[in-house]
């Protein structure tokens, strides 16, 4: 597991390009560490992150790491949500962020014999990004709400897509393509609540290992805070320590 260094570091944006509905932020990190895959970092903007009269300074947002370039480039899948997200999707090139990572635990490599099965949802590509760089490639599913959600698609090679409006790909859920890719397979998911749950479900029933990319609210990333628990079979965890790769059939549900 990669480790982070003590402390966050200051870092200069090199990139921000459009997909679709999403932003990816490149951000230069040369001598930081090789994040895994499904790993983290907290991420601030250096300058205008909150903190105006009558405002409280927002607290750093958890990302996953998209993708490492062999430079050391950092990329991260954004999308605009609220103000600390809203900041982020605005940085330019020459800006700075403080950045705190990598953090948690990652992908496991598939068990032997089974072969690599990724299923997204909306951001949730990010993680299965850099997992497919360096998988070397996999079978790829993802899903989105729409078309302009699904130009994320591009991020993945050769990923199939489904949309909940049919505006793109398959007119449906995502988990309704990995129906048809089970024999043989090991999962790694990244996504809404509801997807993950259906993932879940959906191996258990089958008796496919899947390792699950959890989402929680993070304000720390270093398990001080408690505010990312989530509840398992053995007991409540922390996901910015534990995880937030968790094995399925460690989890009742997702919740």
């Amino acid at each position: 597991m990669s480790l982070a260094p003590f402390g966050r570091r200051r870092l200069r944006v090199t990139g921000r390009r459009a997909i679709g509905a999403y932003d990816v932020l490149s951000v230069a990190d040369p001598d930081g560490p090789a994040p895994d895959a499904g790993q983290f970092a907290m991420l601030a903007a250096a300058d205008g992150w909150g903190g105006l009269e009558d405002e409280r300074p927002f607290l750093p947002r958890a990302f996953s790491v998209a993708r490492r370039h062999p430079d050391g480039t950092l990329d991260f899948v954004l999308e605009d949500v609220g103000p600390g997200t809203e900041r982020l999707c605005a940085l330019a090139p020459g800006e700075d962020v403080w950045l705190v990572g990598p953090l948690g635990r990652g992908f496991a490599p598939p068990g032997e014999g089974r072969r690599p099965v990724l299923v997204g949802g909306g951001v949730g590509i990010a993680p299965l990004m850099i997992w497919s760089d360096l998988l070397g490639g996999a079978t790829t599913l993802l899903g989105f709400r729409d078309a302009a959600h699904a130009e994320g698609a591009a991020l993945l090679p050769a990923a199939r897509v489904a949309t909940d409006d049919g505006s793109a790909g398959h007119h449906g859920l995502v988990t309704e393509l990995l129906g048809a890719e089970l024999a043989g397979a090991e999962v790694y998911a990244c996504g809404p609540p509801p997807m993950l749950e259906a993932v879940r479900a959906l191996c258990a029933e089958h008796d496919v290992p899947a390792q699950l990319a959890l989402e929680s609210g993070m304000a720390c990333g270093f398990g001080a805070c408690f505010g990312c628990v989530v509840p398992t079979r053995e007991g409540y965890v922390r996901l910015c320590v534990d995880g937030p790769v968790l094995d399925a059939a460690a989890l009742e549900e997702v919740a």
